[in-house]
């Protein structure tokens, strides 16, 4: 537990680097679908049915339940699209996640809300790098979901593009 300008923040430890994700993927790998397990802050990355790599993760600041609402620092949960890259992004790189879907944005729309969007896999805050896995303590995105700088230039050089990523509670 920290206190941080009057907020108190809950914090874990650090996971040890287990043995599949101890290695770096060949530079040819392709990565061709991802299934994240919000609740272990997991992420699986498979070439068809072949496991390749495991990657720790921190998620949106209020983790719990699948985002329906801009703003309320949840990751989204079902079957998206990796549909995008940013080489220039503010958090090193990023894949960009198709949230919201149809469904996404009816549901927020009939709220009167906004379902939001800009949902990524990223690195770390521009400058922030040397963090590399204490960003794991604590979920601290906006409902992205976080990796290492080095592990984000793995999963940039490697995710084909619209490979599927189910999101799981």
């Amino acid at each position: 537990m920290v206190l941080v300008g009057g907020v108190l923040m809950f914090t874990r430890p650090v996971p040890p680097v287990s043995p599949e994700n101890a290695f770096r993927l060949p530079e040819n790998a392709q990565i061709t679908r991802l299934v994240v397990h919000k609740s272990e802050r997991k992420m699986f990355a498979y070439d068809g049915d072949n496991l390749l790599k495991s990657y720790d993760i921190s998620l949106g600041f209020s983790p719990i339940g699948h985002k329906q609402f801009e703003g309320d620092g949840k990751t989204p949960e079902g079957v998206y699209r990796i549909n995008e890259r940013n080489a220039q992004s503010g958090y090193h790189k990023n894949l960009g996640i198709s949230y919201p879907n149809q469904q996404d944005t009816a549901f927020a729309q009939s709220q009167g809300k906004s379902a939001g969007g800009l949902i990524k896999i990223h690195g770390l805050p521009n400058g922030s790098g040397a963090l590399g896995r204490q960003h794991l303590r604590h979920d601290w995105t906006n409902g992205c979901i976080a990796v290492t700088d080095e592990e984000v230039d793995e999963l940039f050089r490697s995710v084909v593009h619209n490979a599927p990523i189910e999101i799981k509670p």
